[in-house]
């Protein structure tokens, strides 16, 4: 049989695709740093070809080197350039303020979450003024859909249908988690659509919870989400009834605002803005 010969666009291609599984890998172990072994067992890709590649992004200064410990880490550059994706459209500057707000009134540490395909990305954090801070979340971290109450609100206000599907693509992730599993997903996503809010009970940091709203866009997508941590006497009767009021204020605003923002953007502008 003869050989099909691949074009160089589908080499650059592969190229692409094998970068961007690097970076990925190293942002999950972006605290501890990555081994070339971690790499490639994440990646799947051959240790020769990790090695050549974790060279070229050192070289070009998007990641760098501990030579002493042989660790991988992201680099300030790709810090920059993050932060500078995550505020496209103005999407950190314009929730900035209704953030504040939520701070200044709760004292608790507030969030701001964007869906990244079957993931949510802490994009904004205010630290709360409390002297028992909860900081559950880095800007950049990552969570499968679900799971966080800012990561909860995001997944349970989609269609049944794309629930569903995130759900399952999850499966494995989820179920490696303690206190988690699709089945418990579900339930979650029922109760947070009777509530109208996401709850996070302790299920991730025990004696901490945190409260998520969703903001929506016409179409009644949610185009991110806001939420505040504390630690559990913090969210407890009134108290919590008061903030989930004043998230749920705090989203109507800002909701009105990224409307009339988005209303002569194209679906494609509107897709951007509400994926990471």
């Amino acid at each position: 049989m003869p050989k099909t010969r691949r074009g160089p666009k589908s080499g650059v291609n592969q190229g692409i695709e094998r970068v961007a599984a690097i970076l990925r890998s190293l942002s999950k172990l972006h605290k501890s740093g990555a081994r070339l072994t971690d790499v490639a067992d994440e990646t799947g890709l051959s240790k020769p070809t990790v090695h050549r590649l974790l060279a070229g992004l050192a070289k070009v200064g998007l990641i760098e080197q501990d030579s002493e410990k042989n660790l991988f880490y992201l680099s300030f550059e790709m810090f920059a350039l993050g932060a500078a994706a995550a505020n496209r459209y103005g999407l950190v500057d314009i929730a900035r303020d209704h953030m504040a707000r939520l701070e200044s009134r709760t004292n608790d540490t507030v969030f701001l979450s964007v869906r990244s395909g079957t993931e949510a990305i802490c994009v904004h954090r205010i630290e709360g003024s409390y002297p028992i801070k909860v900081l559950t979340l880095a800007v950049g971290d990552r969570r499968p859909l679900g799971v966080g109450a800012g990561s909860l609100a995001l997944l349970a206000f989609q269609p049944d249908e794309e629930v569903e599907r995130i759900i399952e693509a999850n499966r494995v992730r989820v179920k490696a988690l303690p206190g988690f599993s699709p089945p418990q997903l579900h339930k979650m996503v029922e109760t947070t659509r009777q509530a109208g809010y996401a709850f996070n009970q302790g299920r991730i940091i025990p004696g901490m919870y945190a409260i998520g709203v969703p903001v929506m866009d016409l179409a009644g997508r949610p185009i991110t989400a806001i939420s505040v941590a504390a630690i559990t006497s913090r969210l407890e009767g009134e108290r919590r009834a008061k903030i989930v009021q004043w998230l749920k204020d705090e989203a109507k605003a800002l909701e009105k605002r990224m409307v009339a923002l988005t209303a002569n953007l194209t679906q494609a502008g509107i897709d951007r803005l509400t994926a990471a």
